[in-house]
């Protein structure tokens, strides 16, 4: 159960980053806690991995303040750290079993407890038949697998997982998901980076937003979706609703039978309702406001002018 009463386990505060003249990070600041999962969202190239590197002391900030477990990062630190990049990292010519233990012994493990350890997840993830093989001679879903294995062999106190579900079946995300939850639960903290906004929506209770840089949105899923109802409506009816005027994206009627339109920014339900209303090709039998889901609200956010995605 999150604990936003405790000490938060992650604290950011206004870094900044540049690479050359080119900026990535020029704002970002949120707080992650322990027990919680928590979303760490933006488009591609929105400084998601480098506020990622900066935290885990990859990169260096040119400003801003970084507090894990309440301090300064040292070495001892980053043993309570486990990170899954989106880019898998195993040693592709080398063994499963055997890489996964030297991992975990880099993390400060004795390498009989990492063994142990190592073959228990294994078992989990169903990869103990496996073990032999080399990392290049198994699936992409196994490999994700591993991954996860390198990252939660040592039981650190802080995740970090990147993409986690890439290459997975549907059978091994609900696996996955009961894991990451299951390490929340225990009081673990967990930040989780993903486009898929539905496992976001499912997992996390708090959410960062970052688009260009900045830290655009952040707080609580139920509390921003709030803030945006209104940003999208489901319409029951005839006709082509996925070419509208102030409609963001037109999702085709699912088990409801209805359109899902997500609108744009200053766009307003009942302006639509009498646009559509007025239109000869298109009947209308049911108009409701719907609650914006975070895909309309990632989209609302991230196709607005810089000044406006800023004071959102």
């Amino acid at each position: 159960m999150t604990t936003l009463d405790a000490q938060a386990t992650v604290k950011v505060s206004q870094l900044q980053k540049s690479f050359g003249a080119i900026p990535a990070v020029t704002d970002v600041s949120f707080e992650v806690y322990p027990g919680e999962v928590f979303g760490l969202l933006g488009p591609n190239g929105a400084g998601k991995t480098t506020s990622i590197r900066m935290m885990l002391d990859i990169f260096k900030p040119d400003f801003g303040q970084i507090a894990i477990f309440g301090g300064a990062m040292d070495e001892a630190k980053k043993n309570r750290i486990g990170y899954m990049p989106e880019e898998r990292g195993l040693y592709r010519d080398l063994r499963l079993e055997p890489t996964l233990v030297y991992l975990a012994t880099l993390k400060g493990m004795s390498e009989l407890a990492a063994k142990a350890r190592v073959a228990q997840w294994l078992q989990r993830l169903d990869l103990y038949e496996h073990r032999h093989k080399r990392i290049q001679e198994l699936s992409k879903g196994m490999q994700q697998k591993a991954q996860l294995i390198a990252t939660l062999a040592h039981e650190p106190d802080l995740l970090v997982v990147d993409e986690p579900f890439s290459g997975l079946d549907p059978l091994n995300t609900r696996l996955v998901k009961q894991i990451i939850q299951e390490q929340a639960d225990v009081g673990k903290t967990v930040i989780m980076s993903t486009h898929q906004m539905y496992q976001v929506e499912a997992m996390c209770n708090r959410i960062v937003l970052i688009d260009r840089g900045h830290s655009v949105l952040y707080g609580r899923v139920d509390e921003i979706k709030r803030r945006f109802a209104g940003h999208a409506v489901n319409v029951t009816g005839s006709g082509d609703f996925a070419h509208i005027p102030g409609v963001l994206e037109a999702r085709p009627p699912g088990e409801n039978g209805a359109w899902h339109l997500a609108l744009q920014p200053g766009a307003e339900p009942h302006e639509l309702l009498r646009m559509l209303a007025c239109r000869s090709d298109i009947i209308i039998d049911r108009f409701e406001i719907a609650e914006a889901s975070l895909d309309d609200i990632f989209i609302t956010i991230v196709q607005q002018p810089r000044g406006e995605a800023g004071d959102a």
